[in-house]
């Protein structure tokens, strides 16, 4: 009986060589990895990585291609064609993934990007994706605590803030006002933390390293300007007194404290002619878990 894991990677030996590729030792028939997938000086007897799925004639087919999500991932995938019956999402493949109707929460469209799931469909086997996350996701019996550093996804824009996705399994809320840089649906945030847990499992995430993610008045107060005039602001260390007063409306020390902990936090850079908003947080595009 084959134990491959569909939609994900397997480690998988060479069993035999074909004309058209290599067949992968599955404990059955052998799964193909096609010759133009096959990594060089590649022998009958090696083991190696493969991801598997089914190509469009539904049977098993390994690849050495990376897929932009593997089962259980929640990613920002880009719609590139739609049909009756559904839609098809490019994860890196040959073949696109396939969207039914009944898992879009509204109609793809062409060149949408749209943040789903990857699951293996019961009836089919095969991989496929679904908008439908909330379901996915439960805070019933949460995993993390007060504190505990965690990685998020942006899931979508509320009043109050950002929904985003802990750790893949909860959902949390980042507030607007403890935002300082534009997030878009899908990112991918490596440094967050679980900033308290409200009545009824609610988490309030935190963006950055923990003790970094509330800003004082001067310090919100340079970001806020810094955004008003597109991300610079030629003011330093060295300019006069009067003049980061007659700007800023605080003391010189003020403004270099507060900028300071703002270079530290990595919410600004500092350049030779001024200060600089930095880029958005780090985002992988990988996947997370």
């Amino acid at each position: 009986m084959s134990t491959v894991k569909v939609g994900e990677f397997n480690l998988l030996r060479v069993d035999r060589k074909v004309d058209f590729g290599f067949y992968m030792d599955d404990g059955e028939e052998g799964i193909l990895l096609p010759k133009r997938f096959v990594p060089s000086g590649l022998q009958v007897g090696d083991t190696i990585s493969v991801f598997v799925y089914h190509d469009s004639d539904n049977r098993l087919i390994a690849t050495t291609q990376e897929p932009l999500a593997v089962v259980g991932d929640i990613a920002a995938l880009k719609v590139v064609s739609v049909t009756r019956q559904g839609a098809f999402l490019d994860w890196g493949l040959m073949k696109d993934l396939f969207v039914p109707v009944s898992q879009q929460l509204s109609t793809m469209r062409i060149g949408g990007k749209y943040l789903v799931k990857l699951y293996i469909d019961a009836q089919t086997g095969r991989v496929a994706a679904t908008e439908k996350i909330d379901k996915q996701i439960s805070n019933d019996a949460l995993t993390v605590k007060e504190g505990d550093k965690v990685k998020v996804q942006v899931y979508r824009e509320s009043e109050l803030g950002y929904v985003v996705i802990v750790n893949g399994v909860h959902q949390g809320l980042v507030y607007k006002n403890e935002v300082f840089t534009h997030l878009h649906i899908g990112q991918y945030i490596e440094e967050a933390f679980v900033k308290k847990i409200r009545e009824g499992n609610k988490l309030d995430i935190g963006i950055g390293k923990q003790g970094v993610e509330k800003l004082t008045g001067d310090q919100s107060t340079i970001i806020k300007l810094l955004k008003m005039h597109k991300g610079f602001l030629p003011y330093h260390d060295k300019s006069s007194p009067d003049d980061i007063y007659a700007f800023f409306g605080m003391s010189k020390k003020a403004f270099k404290m507060s900028v300071g902990i703002l270079y530290k936090a990595k919410l600004i850079t500092l350049e030779e002619e001024g200060i600089r908003l930095a880029e958005e947080p780090t985002v992988a595009e990988p996947n997370i878990n």
